[in-house]
């Protein structure tokens, strides 16, 4: 009876077989978690005070009517608070909201223009907010839906060594050149646009 010796180097390629494919644990890819955040972006919800809002100065609205393509318009609200829009002239747009806007330039339009037009209003950009007192760059900044009174002090670049976080107020712009009496507010208080906020100094 003969023994066969098989050469060392065959015996080493067949312990590798089945083996040499295998994934080791340690490079094994995680499986992706995007997207499963429960967090809410405050910023990326919808501004809930767009259908009650007041237009004033500042603001920048869009104005489209369907199926009328030559009456679409995009504008800012000047210091008139009026706007001149195709075939009606001026409009006084300034203490309405977007809805009575929609109204008030669909029935201009159907008084010899359009029959039942559908107008729709929206606002591209809010006017500004403005804070003044104890911040180190005071000034008038671009208002950002989800604005809370922690950011706006963070945009004017924080608050002075003589600031007191007792002593905020603001005073609310209403649009059409309205505006409340002074309330205090807290770093959490939502602000809006037109908003004017006064920071001020602590006695230490």
């Amino acid at each position: 009876m003969r023994i066969f010796h098989l050469p060392t180097a065959f015996l080493l390629c067949l312990s590798m077989v089945g083996c040499g494919t295998a994934t080791p644990i340690s490079e094994e890819v995680a499986p992706s978690t995007a997207g499963a955040s429960n967090e809410v972006d405050v910023d990326a919800a919808p501004f809930e005070i767009q259908n009650d809002y007041i237009l004033g100065q500042g603001d920048t609205i869009s104005i489209q009517v369907f199926d009328e393509p030559d009456l679409t318009l995009s504008t800012a609200v000047g210091t008139s608070g009026s706007i001149n829009y195709s075939y009606l002239g001026d409009i006084k747009v300034v203490g309405k909201s977007p809805s009575q806007l929609e109204r008030h330039i669909a029935g201009m339009l159907q008084n010899g223009f359009l029959v039942n037009p559908s107008v729709n209003v929206t606002v591209l950009e809010y006017r500004p907010f403005y804070i003044n007192g104890e911040v180190r760059t005071p000034g008038s900044y671009p208002y950002q839906p989800g604005l809370t009174l922690d950011k706006a002090i963070a945009l004017a670049g924080g608050l002075t060594d003589r600031a007191s976080t007792r002593k905020m107020f603001v005073t609310k712009g209403l649009g059409g050149g309205k505006s409340e009496e002074e309330s205090k507010v807290y770093l959490n208080s939502r602000i809006a646009p037109g908003d004017i906020i006064t920071i001020k100094e602590g006695f230490f």
